[in-house]
């Protein structure tokens, strides 16, 4: 599958070089969910049909339950994620002081995990990870994203723009070249959108899980024959930094569903 679509991604950016339209005005940004057929806007509208809330309810329970040599839960520090967690998600990756950089929403989980529970972080992709980030993001389902507003950020969210306009990988495309580009045609089938990271971890089809962004980014990586970032590397948080700053303004929807 990957391979066809590689292919067809080289013969629709060879056939369509007068579409090249640079980066899409701030008024003109839509979320994934605009570009999606009535039967995947249905599945993610009704949280019984949604498979991505299965993750969200075991994050809940995660939520609560003690953990690490501090033996404490999430809930210990934070209370009711319904109030304190509403429109964390909507911010990040946010910028981190002692680190002096911009950590994802999993990065902050791990690191919650390490300070203040004395436990191992968890996996990237692993389903307890993606379960508590799931949970943590659905609190801010209409929230307006805001991502990338502090000063601090603004060489992290320049760097991740760079990565996102620059050509790599045997087929010497951009993420430019298909989500500014050529958003609402079709590749391999499945519909091109702009890139608005508004629902994530989303549940995938073609994944039959939840997934995070950076799993997203990889998979675009390797559709065009470039070496994948590893997960959790700056490369891949300045992506998703700058991803979200560019959908300030629209509102969060973990967790979305997606071909």
């Amino acid at each position: 599958m990957i391979f066809w679509r590689a292919i067809a991604a080289a013969a629709l950016l060879t056939v369509t070089p007068a579409l090249l339209a640079g980066e899409i005005p701030r008024d003109a940004r839509r979320s994934g969910y605009s570009f999606m057929g009535p039967e995947t806007r249905a599945m993610q509208d009704d949280d019984t049909s949604n498979p991505g809330m299965l993750f969200v309810l075991d994050g809940e329970a995660l939520w609560g339950r003690k953990t690490g040599g501090a033996d404490k839960s999430c809930a210990d520090c934070h209370g009711d994620a319904r109030t304190s967690m509403k429109g964390v998600a909507a911010r990040y990756p946010a910028f981190d002081k002692p680190l002096s950089r911009p950590v994802t929403l999993d990065q902050r989980i791990n690191l919650c995990r390490a300070d203040h529970q004395q436990a191992a972080p968890l996996p990237y992709e692993s389903r307890d990870l993606l379960a508590l980030s799931g949970f943590v993001a659905h609190q801010s389902r209409g929230v307006a994203i805001t991502a990338g507003d502090a000063p601090e950020l603004r060489p992290f969210v320049a760097r991740g723009r760079d990565l996102f306009m620059q050509r790599e990988g045997q087929l010497n495309l951009a993420c430019a070249n298909c989500h500014d580009d050529n958003f609402d045609k079709r590749l391999a089938g499945a519909p091109i959108t702009q890139a608005q990271p508004t629902g994530y971890p989303l549940y995938r089809l073609e994944w039959q899980t939840l997934g995070s962004l950076e799993r997203r980014l990889r998979s675009c990586m390797t559709g065009v024959r470039a070496q994948a970032f590893d997960y959790g590397s700056p490369e891949l948080v300045a992506l998703e930094l700058y991803l979200m700053s560019r959908a300030r303004g629209l509102p969060m929807e973990t967790p979305a569903v997606r071909p």
